[in-house]
């Protein structure tokens, strides 16, 4: 945004504005609601943690691609694995037991994606590791938030 006026690489137009908006407003409403929704340290960094993780991967793969350019259709796949999280965190009701199984299938998913993408030629592995390991952090910050829930 701020490289527009300098420029002509960078052009946003009204959607990219509006897209931008909604991956900002969605993950801040939704750490909102956690922090409200619980006292649990562990419980709200594991997702702050998930949607900040969530908001990078998005945003990466959008302005750049993941696997070649944005343009690369099999970037699509990405966002199969934040669609495991949100589907896991429907079924789990926001639980930390099932949030955490949520996200350890989405970590698992992603590393699916990764293998995939290396057989097709294409390496990902720093960026697949770092979001594998954001998955798994927050999946071991909810199981700690369950122990929290029940030594309570």
């Amino acid at each position: 945004m701020m490289a527009m006026p300098f420029t002509e690489e960078v052009r946003w137009t009204g959607s990219d504005f509006a897209v931008f908006g909604v991956m900002l407003a969605v993950p801040l409403g939704a750490l909102e609601l956690a922090v409200r929704a619980t006292r649990s340290m562990a419980y709200r960094a594991a997702v702050a943690v998930v949607l900040g993780a969530a908001f990078l991967m998005t945003w990466v793969n959008l302005a750049v691609g993941i696997i070649g350019s944005e343009d690369n259709s099999l970037n699509l796949v990405f966002f199969g694995v934040l669609a495991i999280g949100i589907v896991g965190a429907f079924i789990a009701r926001f639980q930390p037991r099932g949030m955490a199984r949520a996200m350890a299938a989405m970590a698992v998913a992603h590393i699916v994606v990764a293998v995939a993408a290396l057989i097709g030629g294409h390496v990902t592995v720093v960026l697949t590791g770092s979001f594998v390991g954001a998955w798994f952090l927050s999946a071991w910050l909810f199981r700690r938030a369950a122990k929290d829930q029940t030594a309570v």
